[in-house]
């Protein structure tokens, strides 16, 4: 990751001061579809300062938030203790995280924007951490976003694509999957339409019939 530039460094003076720059409240698309999350525990990775974590902990779920930084999380209390919730908080390179063997019921990536073959290898991963029937739930900026102003990383590679993630999630069943524009306003972050890819995927379920 630092062959590109210090994320860890950037982020933390980023999330520095007192001001929550992707503001307090959960992104849109997981509002609209947390009811999609099963039951059980819940990952979600690149979660900044908490505003998603701290969101499905508010929806009864045992939450696990990890970052990059240690400011992020250190906010992520903040507002869990806010918020009368919750939220495990760990800080740890996504690159050497242990995400587990079938731990999780659900996993929530927002905007977790990476380079590509990190990328790649951890969604490979979040595949294998998911219990049968857990959920991935993924809202991140395409290709289209960059040069916008609006947000998101500043090169193509790290931006996602639904075919591309069809391709580095198999094999999860996708139940929702589009690529499309939108308004993003989300603290001074993220500020206008933005072009974006959602994804709701299953693990299938093991097969215990008669053989």
């Amino acid at each position: 990751m630092s062959d590109l530039f210090s994320f860890e460094s950037m982020w933390e003076n980023r999330y520095s001061s007192d001001e929550y720059i992707f503001g307090k409240e959960p992104n849109d698309f997981l509002r609209e579809r947390v009811r999609d999350l099963p039951p059980g525990p819940v990952l979600c990775i690149a979660d900044g300062e908490g505003r998603n974590s701290v969101f499905v902990a508010q929806n009864g779920h045992e939450v696990t938030s990890v970052d990059l930084t240690v400011v992020g999380p250190a906010k992520t209390r903040h507002l869990a203790d806010e918020r009368g919730v919750t939220v495990n908080t760990i800080t740890a390179d996504l690159e050497e995280f242990d995400l587990g063997l079938e731990k999780w019921s659900a996993v929530v990536s927002i905007f977790a924007h990476v380079p590509y073959d990190l990328r790649v290898d951890l969604h490979r991963r979040v595949v294998a951490a998911l219990k049968p029937g857990g959920v991935l739930l993924l809202e991140a900026y395409t290709p289209e976003q960059v040069g916008r102003g609006t947000g998101g990383p500043p090169i193509p590679e790290m931006t996602m694509s639904l075919e591309g993630l069809r391709s580095e999630l198999a094999p999860l069943e996708f139940i929702h999957g589009a690529e499309l524009e939108r308004e993003v306003i989300e603290g001074a972050g993220h500020t206008g339409v933005g072009c974006v890819v959602q994804v709701i995927a299953i693990k299938a379920t093991e097969d215990r019939g008669p053989k």
